[in-house]
């Protein structure tokens, strides 16, 4: 079972560097995220989701690889690929994996205006070496919804709200 963490920030590019520093942790078997999303509310108040995997693309993909291969099979590779791409185009983008979009939409019509949150599902964590690393983003989010227990919530809490060096 995964635990959910959102944290908000009050600009939009530190969710973003949070995302990549935590994509080198998991390369670094640190953490094992299921899911990492970044929510941006621009100054018109739209919010955006950025998801770290394009679903639609990775399905034209597989589909376009399937279709060629059973295209082959009946002596028509180009339209075999066609048909693949399209349906799996249009299966990636139906499939939604992870945490719910319209909860993160929700949420994120609730951050300032230019400000951002970072969504993620962790599966498992090395806690102490994680924070260690994410040491540059102390006092900088505010923690807005975990499933975590309260003391975990509490210390992660107390890590991301309090300033460097305290």
């Amino acid at each position: 079972m995964a635990d959910l963490i959102a944290v908000t920030f009050d600009d939009e590019t530190t969710a973003f560097e949070l995302r990549a520093e935590l994509a080198k942790l998991q390369k670094e078997y640190l953490i094992d995220m299921d899911d990492v999303v970044v929510v941006t509310r621009d100054d018109a108040g739209k919010v955006k989701l950025h998801q770290a995997v394009n679903l639609t693309a990775a399905g034209a993909v597989g589909g376009s690889f399937w279709g060629l291969l059973i295209g082959m099979l009946f002596l028509n590779p180009l339209l075999g690929m066609a048909v693949g791409a399209g349906a799996g185009a249009l299966s990636g983008k139906l499939t939604d994996i992870g945490i719910d979009d319209k909860f993160m939409k929700e949420l994120g019509a609730n951050l300032p205006k230019g400000g951002s949150a970072l969504f993620t599902l962790v599966k498992r964590s090395t806690p102490d070496k994680v924070l260690e690393r994410l040491e540059p983003f102390r006092g900088k989010g505010k923690v807005m919804r975990t499933s975590l227990s309260k003391e975990s919530e509490d210390e992660l809490r107390a890590f991301l709200e309090s300033i460097q060096g305290t």
